[in-house]
């Protein structure tokens, strides 16, 4: 897969003190699993109140969603409160809206507070149409943000290359490179004696004694609290966040140009969307065009992905130059909401935050300060509108039934599917499931002919996994997990490599 533009030219070392191969024997108030925006922002925040924490990552820090998002630190998460109000209330809208408030303060607070070089800049944030069709969804939207009293405005033009027919603008949004922010909170977390163990994967937790271990490849951690931070929660059965939640992709180019660029955020209210900000590589000012979203296992070809964005820019670009490509993968609950507190009503103590809908940057803030406050036995004003123990109807009742269509369609129907290509006519960096002496196999044969052969089932919950062509992984329909061209796991809620498959 491509590094993105925050990723580049950032290593571990960067990061500071990093234990990638001690053997864990430990005790400590706090073990956070995951080392993204979510988990480094707990360990600062419960670091800075005096509790020992310590961090597992099964991979690099930031080498997930963080590494790989836009950037944007806002509220605005598209045409979103009309539908908060009416698949909920006016309340639980209001609270959305100043839950992210508050964290767009809070993000800046911290920059100030700890002098953090990770070009965080306020400007206005819009959503806007292209299309006269969709006039009434921004309509309706702000006529939401009114209901709610919120201060926003209804423009008819932007400083972008193309015609609108309406956008709506959020004042006081900011945007900044969320790499640069983690490594800043990195250096004080330090300070505050909070170990961080990269390529430490955390496999189970187990109760014992009134606290919980947390198992991981290199040894025990024991802890009084746990907090699941690893995007997707890598428990199988505690919660059923399999049941109540997808995995979605996204696409992101990186552009040099002449021309000049806009100087606020923009995303359309189009599906697929096309979303735009400016950002800083290498010294210059560059724009990045995000979007294509689809349902992770989804077969997409490349035009359909990153192609899309390369025609948007060479049409209102026409000297762009195509600096990095990259893409996301995002956890998606059923009603939209986060699921943020106790992963499960069987594990008091343990806690989960996941399911951000392709906004972490403020929640993730906002799931830490819920998380943070429980521990700590405040009240969260938030805490019960994004409750991981929700048991409310799902809202979503179309998307319930296609979920429910994928899972079983990986699970039985595709397993039974006779495969249509023999091994000798897969081309050249191609990547397919066959027939081999009546096993499926998962196939891919590289530039240069050489196979690599792994057996094609996802070891989260078994479901049969689809060929990426874009990215070269073998991708799970059913809950987002995925793995490289030669087995290694490289995405949640999976933890374990596939099997690989002798070829003679």
């Amino acid at each position: 897969m491509n590094e993105s533009i925050w990723k580049t030219g950032t290593n571990e070392k960067s990061y500071g003190k990093i234990n990638s191969e001690k053997i864990l024997n430990e005790e400590v108030d706090i073990c956070i699993i995951g080392a993204g925006i979510t988990g480094i922002t707990c360990a600062y925040e419960l670091s800075e109140l005096g509790y020992s924490v310590n961090i597992v990552e099964k991979n690099g820090v930031c080498s997930g969603t963080t590494g790989n998002t836009t950037g944007k630190i806002t509220s605005q998460h598209n045409a979103f409160y009309n539908y908060l109000i009416n698949s909920f209330d006016e309340e639980v809208a209001k609270k959305y809206l100043e839950a992210n408030e508050k964290a767009i303060k809070q993000i800046e607070k911290r920059i100030e507070k700890e002098n953090i070089d990770c070009d965080f800049e306020k400007l206005t944030s819009y959503i806007y149409t292209d299309k006269k069709e969709e006039i009434q969804i921004l309509e309706r939207e702000y006529e939401a943000l009114n209901k709610l009293g919120f201060e926003s405005s209804y423009v008819k033009d932007l400083d972008v290359p193309f015609k609108i027919e309406g956008a709506i603008g959020f004042k006081n949004q900011a945007q900044f490179n969320a790499v640069k922010y983690v490594n800043g909170l990195l250096r004080k977390i330090e300070d505050n004696n909070v170990e961080i163990y990269t390529h430490t994967k955390a496999t189970d937790i187990d109760k014992f004694d009134g606290e919980y271990i947390v198992k991981t490849d290199k040894g025990n951690i024991k802890a009084k609290f746990v907090i699941i931070a690893s995007h997707y929660p890598f428990l199988k059965l505690q919660g059923l966040y399999s049941a109540k939640m997808y995995q979605s992709m996204s696409y992101l180019i990186a552009i040099e140009t002449k021309k000049e660029l806009p100087k606020g955020m923009y995303i359309s209210v189009s599906n697929p969307n096309i979303s735009i900000r400016r950002a800083k590589y290498e010294e210059k000012e560059i724009l990045l065009i995000g979007g294509g979203d689809h349902k992770t296992g989804k077969s997409v070809t490349y035009e359909q992905a990153y192609g899309r964005l390369e025609e948007f820019a060479k049409k209102y670009y026409p000297d762009a130059k195509v600096l990095k490509k990259w893409n996301a993968e995002d956890c998606i609950s059923l009603d939209k909401l986060p699921y943020i507190g106790q992963v499960s009503s069987f594990l008091p103590n343990v806690y989960v935050a996941t399911g951000y809908k392709k906004w972490g940057m403020t929640l993730s803030n906002v799931a830490t300060d819920i998380i943070v406050d429980i521990i700590r036995g405040s009240k969260n004003p938030y805490a019960d509108i994004f409750s991981s123990l929700r048991l409310q109807p799902i809202k979503n009742h179309e998307e319930m039934k296609n979920m429910i269509i994928d899972s079983s369609k990986g699970l039985i129907i595709d397993k039974l599917k006779q495969a249509d290509i023999l091994e000798s006519e897969l081309p050249n960096d191609c990547g397919k499931i066959i027939e081999i002496e009546n096993q499926k196999v998962g196939v891919y044969k590289d530039k240069n002919g050489k196979l690599f052969a792994i057996n094609p089932i996802c070891t989260h919950l078994g479901c049969l996994l689809t060929w990426n062509q874009i990215d070269r992984t073998w991708d799970c329909p059913c809950h987002g997990s995925r793995f490289r061209y030669d087995g290694k796991n490289i995405c949640d809620p999976a933890f374990n490599d596939l099997e690989v498959v002798e070829i003679e």
